[in-house]
C-alpha cells in the first residue's frame, strides 16, 4: 500500500523542488527499480483475497443470525458483529489464547477435519449467569468453568449448529457436529503449527458483557472445497437462485391470471329424440338430482368440488360443500 503524506510533508517535498534540493530525475529512477516482495515460506499465503472476501459474507450473515438466537434464548440485548477475516498460522492462534478458555470442537462433514469455535471467558460466563437467572454478568476474578458450566455452554453450541449450516448453504451443503469442549488451548492441536487458517473475529455484546469469538478454520479442511469461495462461483449461485425464485414468480403469476371454465351441473337426464322434438314451453324434465342433494362442479373437464343450488341476492348460485378427492388438489 503506498504511503500517504501529510500536508507538513508535502510542503517540505514542494520547498526542496524549489531549492533545487532534490533531483526529479532521481525519483524516476527509483521508481523504476524493480520491486521485490518478500515471501515468507514458513507463513505461506494460501488464501486469496476473494476468498476471504467469500467468508467475509458467509460470517457477516452467521453473525447477524447469532445475534438474534442469543437474544431469543437470552432474554437480553444481544449484537454480534464480524470485526475481521483474516489468514494466520495455527501455533499464532492457539498461542494467543487466554486461560482457561471455551473451544469448541466441531466436525465439518462431509469435509475431512474440524474447525473451532472459540469464546472468550467474559462472553461465556456472561451467557451462563443469563441462562440460571442472573443479570449476564461476568465475574470480577477468572476462574477454571465448572462441568455443570460445560454442558451448558454445550448446549449452547449444539444449538448454534443449525444456524452454521444455514450460513454455508450457498456454499456447501455442510452438516456441522460438536465433537468435543476444551477448556485448555494446548490440548486442541488439531492440525501442524504452521499450518495456514482463516481466523474470523467477532465482537459479541451480551447485556452489558463484551467479548470476543473467533472461529478458526483450518485450510486443509476447506481445501477441497476453495475454488467455491471464489467471488465469481459466489454471486453466480446467488444469481442463479435469484432467477430461478423470479421464473417461479412469473409462473404462478401467469397461472393465477390464466382464465378457466367453471361449470355447475344440475344433474342429468336421458331422453329420446321424440321427446326432444316435442318439447314445448312448460314442459319439466326430471333431473337424477333431488333438490338437496349435492351437485358436481368441474373446472375444465375435471370434477372438483362438490355443491349445492340456492340464490344470492335474487341470482341462482352455488355454495361449495366439499373438493372432490378424484379430482385432486387446487
Amino acid at each position: 500500500m503506498a504511503e500517504v503524506l501529510s500536508q507538513r510533508e508535502i510542503d517540505a517535498l514542494l520547498e526542496a523542488f524549489m531549492a533545487g534540493e532534490v533531483n526529479i530525475n532521481e525519483i524516476k529512477e527509483e521508481a523504476r527499480e524493480k520491486k521485490v516482495s518478500v515471501y515468507d515460506f514458513k507463513r505461506p499465503k494460501k488464501f486469496a483475497k476473494d476468498q476471504l472476501r467469500t467468508l467475509q459474507i458467509i460470517h457477516e450473515n452467521l453473525a447477524r443470525l447469532m445475534g438474534s438466537y442469543f437474544s431469543g434464548i437470552l432474554r437480553t440485548y444481544c449484537q454480534i458483529e464480524l470485526v475481521s477475516v483474516e489468514p494466520q498460522t495455527y501455533g499464532e492462534f492457539i498461542n494467543s489464547l487466554p486461560a482457561p478458555v471455551v473451544l469448541g470442537i466441531i466436525g465439518f462433514r462431509p469435509l475431512k477435519g474440524s474447525i473451532i469455535l472459540e469464546f472468550s471467558p467474559n462472553v461465556v460466563y456472561a451467557i451462563i449467569d443469563r441462562m440460571l437467572g442472573g443479570l449476564g454478568l461476568a465475574p470480577e476474578k477468572v476462574r477454571d468453568f465448572t462441568e455443570i458450566e460445560i454442558v451448558l455452554i454445550e448446549r449452547i453450541i449444539k444449538q448454534l449448529l443449525p444456524i452454521m449450516n444455514s450460513s454455508w448453504a450457498n456454499v456447501v451443503n455442510a452438516e456441522f457436529t460438536l465433537e468435543h469442549i476444551e477448556t485448555n488451548a494446548q490440548f486442541a492441536q488439531l492440525i501442524s503449527p504452521n499450518e495456514p487458517i482463516a481466523i474470523v473475529t467477532l465482537d459479541a455484546h451480551i447485556g452489558e458483557v463484551e467479548g470476543m469469538m473467533n472461529i478458526c478454520i483450518p485450510y486443509l479442511v476447506i481445501e477441497p472445497i476453495i475454488s467455491r469461495l471464489s467471488s465469481k462461483h459466489w454471486f453466480s449461485t446467488k444469481l442463479a437462485e435469484e432467477d430461478e425464485r423470479k421464473y417461479y414468480q412469473l409462473l404462478a403469476a401467469q397461472i393465477e391470471a390464466t382464465p378457466v371454465e367453471v361449470r355447475a351441473v344440475l344433474g342429468q337426464a336421458s331422453i329420446t329424440i321424440r321427446e326432444l322434438i316435442e318439447l314445448q314451453k312448460g314442459d319439466v324434465i326430471k333431473l337424477d338430482k333431488k333438490v338437496d342433494e349435492d351437485i358436481a362442479i368441474y373446472v375444465g373437464d375435471v370434477k372438483k368440488f362438490c355443491g349445492i343450488v340456492g340464490l344470492k341476492k335474487h341470482n341462482l348460485a352455488v355454495q361449495i360443500t366439499s373438493i372432490c378427492e378424484e379430482g385432486g388438489k387446487i
